[in-house]
């Protein structure tokens, strides 16, 4: 299940302009990662300018034009949300911010210290997980610790669902990718709708 995960993740990213790496095809099990089988997916931006600010730690799809590069971690546990006691029992969740696996990543990104001063950062450490707490203090709890563990910025699954089924045009036929092209059947039949906003309710 892990590989639909990832292709949703990459999906999502292509969609929005971006140049996405996929280091491995296969699943480790049986033995410890090494250092470049923690990252799952390494993202590029070609239209990036550099900007003012660094995106927000909670990243939406209105903020990705602020990324430049980055490294991805998919934590795809999806019948669960995380809380702070996840993240405290869990060191799988931050293996790819220990020190070898960055080394790897900046190798892999070859990024010279002059680039890494211009572009506020040589690249950001990007967390998918299904969501936090929607109550207080639990979120901002687990914001903290996520922050302090030097993750940079953290996208929802929930974001990244309604990000495609929004930009997905019923009337376009996607025979390059089996995800986008069930997506774009489901909304043409209405079975799957975007999100609405409500400014008024009754």
């Amino acid at each position: 299940m892990a590989g639909v995960d990832e292709t949703i993740v990459r999906e999502y990213f292509e969609m929005n302009g971006f140049l996405v790496r996929q280091l491995r095809k296969y699943q480790v099990q049986a033995r410890a990662k090494t250092s470049e089988e923690e990252l799952d997916l390494m993202i590029f931006n070609p239209t990036w300018r550099k900007a003012e600010h660094p995106p927000s730690f909670l990243l939406f799809s209105n903020e990705l034009h602020l990324v430049r590069r980055g490294v991805v971690s998919i934590k795809a546990w999806h019948s669960s949300r995380f809380t702070p006691g996840t993240l405290r029992g869990s060191a799988d969740i931050f293996r790819f911010l220990e020190k070898d696996v960055v080394k790897r990543a900046e190798e892999l990104f070859n990024v010279t210290t002059e680039q890494e001063e211009e572009m506020q950062g040589a690249f950001l450490k990007i967390l998918v997980l299904p969501g936090l707490p929607t109550h207080e203090p639990h979120k901002t709890e687990s914001v903290t610790l996520l922050k302090k563990a030097g993750v940079d910025a953290i996208i929802s699954f929930r974001a990244i669902l309604q990000d495609l089924v929004a930009k997905l045009e019923v009337n376009h036929n996607y025979q390059k990718s089996d995800l986008l092209q069930i997506m774009r059947i489901l909304k043409n039949y209405d079975m799957i709708k975007p999100p609405q906003m409500e400014l008024f309710k009754g």
